[in-house]
């Protein structure tokens, strides 16, 4: 369970991240801010911070921050009501962020999972994004993501998100936990 010290300790590291990318976010913005640590209690290893921008019946705008190290764990967005699930755009905005998808795996994976978590890991075609480089999923399909060394900054630009739907390879992950303390 995510406490409210550690809550503010780590939203407080998320904006030198948003600083180091030069971007500028509102103080609204920065109380908003979320914490996904997936239930878990292990934020450092396994989650993100997140900024959410706008989320419309149509569109979606994200800051996602990750510290070093820190992963994104493997999911996937399905259809819901109807609609064919979440495309989203990952674009790099600071550091190097390792995102897996299924395809061709890598040889030498630059991530590794977090300790303990190996078998909840099933991709491994490598995409590595730096400042200033994109990649576009479609609908539905499994992928997570690692910060390098220095941590990573990601704008994401999709359709309407609805991360309660999100299904996650990792059994111990409620996709409806609460992300703000």
């Amino acid at each position: 369970m995510l406490t409210k010290e550690v809550y503010s300790k780590t939203c407080e590291r998320a904006v030198e991240y948003l600083n180091k990318a030069g971007i500028v976010i509102t103080q609204k913005e920065k109380n908003e801010m979320e914490v996904a640590e997936y239930g878990l209690g292990d934020v450092e290893n396994i989650g993100l911070e997140l900024i959410v921008y706008v989320n419309t019946d149509r569109c979606c705008a994200k800051e996602l921050i990750l510290f070093p190290g820190q992963t994104c764990p493997e999911h996937r967005h399905p259809p819901v009501l109807g609609e064919p699930g979440k495309e989203e755009t990952f674009r790099c905005r600071y550091g190097r962020v390792y995102l897996y998808v299924p395809g061709e795996p890598a040889k030498n994976p630059k991530a590794k999972p977090p300790r303990g978590s190996e078998v909840y890991f099933t991709v491994w075609h490598e995409i590595e994004l730096s400042a200033g480089e994109q990649y576009t999923l479609a609908p539905d399909t499994l992928h997570w993501f690692q910060a390098g060394a220095e941590g990573a900054v990601i704008s994401e630009f999709s359709t309407k998100s609805r991360d309660e739907y999100d299904i996650y390879t990792d059994p111990r992950i409620n996709p409806a936990q609460n992300r703000k303390v």
